[in-house]
């Protein structure tokens, strides 16, 4: 699976690779691997289970392009330079974990939604996205791919459909190895909150924004909480009940699920999937 990374900022981002060889798309012709728009859809509802979930958003399919697919690219959140990019690369589908129609929002059709929305359409994209569903996805989920990218135990899952994990580490921790550990494995500077002295031993976590979890990992015994965003309020508790709390970035801490579920698409079917990462400091 090749990985690009988008290069720059806005609407004029355009792909990059930064790890790998240059990705090469099969010319589509009777060569090419190509699957059915169900089959991709069938495949991907049955692993991660969406119907599970009391989501805020919808799961799976969100925008019908072409009945075959031969070329997917995944990301993180279906941005509009994802979306360009995606075009430029000629994939037939884009699968996020950040789809689009969350509730609450507005749900008229202009702006940068219209642009969004007439980028996709205009080049026959499928656009598949799957949030709670990739989160807690015991193989390719993000709490389990966090995990494994900072070497961490698997441990349990616990909470509200099993959004948070919790693990047991071998031996304690200090939260200045635990921060550069952060820094070094997901590349930004993580934020550190509460009691910054305190031995780590149990350590939970919950990727992307899941700040308001933190009063759950501490009932379940914590000593410290990993997700990717942080409130004001999360400083406060954090500081009063003694429990570290650490911000690493809610994109830094998501990249990773989606691009295990686009292995297990390549490898289910033979088609191309590329990583193309568009970064985002938060």
């Amino acid at each position: 699976m090749g990985i690009d990374r988008v290069e720059g900022s806005g609407a004029e981002a355009t792909p990059r690779v930064v790890q790998g060889t240059e990705p090469t798309w099969r010319a589509a012709g009777q060569n090419t691997p190509a699957i059915d728009r169900t089959a991709l859809s069938e495949f991907l509802d049955t692993l991660l289970e969406p119907r599970r979930f009391s989501d805020y958003c919808p799961n799976g399919l969100q925008a019908e392009g072409k009945s075959r697919i031969a070329r997917v690219v995944c990301g993180v959140t279906a941005s509009l330079a994802l979306v360009k990019a995606a075009a430029q690369s000629g994939a037939d589908a884009l699968l996020v974990h950040h789809g689009w129609f969350w509730r609450g929002e507005d749900p008229r059709v202009i702006g940068p939604r219209r642009e969004r929305l007439a980028t996709l359409l205009a080049h026959d994209i499928n656009l598949y996205a799957y949030h709670l569903p990739l989160d807690v996805h015991p193989d390719v989920g993000n709490n389990v791919e966090l995990a494994r990218r900072l070497g961490w135990p698997l441990g349990e899952s616990f909470g509200r459909d099993g959004l948070i994990r919790m693990a047991h580490l071998e031996q304690p921790t200090e939260v200045g190895s635990l921060a550069r550990l952060l820094q070094d494995r997901l590349g930004q500077t993580p934020l550190a909150v509460g009691d910054l002295n305190r031995p780590i031993r149990r350590l939970a976590w919950c990727t992307g924004a899941a700040q308001d979890f933190l009063q759950d990992a501490i009932d379940a015994g914590a000593d410290a909480f990993v997700s990717g965003e942080i409130s004001e309020r999360t400083t406060h508790l954090a500081r009063e009940s003694g429990v570290v709390y650490l911000a690493a970035g809610h994109h830094a801490t998501e990249r990773f699920g989606v691009q295990a579920l686009g292995q297990r698409v390549a490898d289910a079917f033979g088609i191309e999937v590329r990583f193309i990462d568009d970064p985002n400091p938060v």
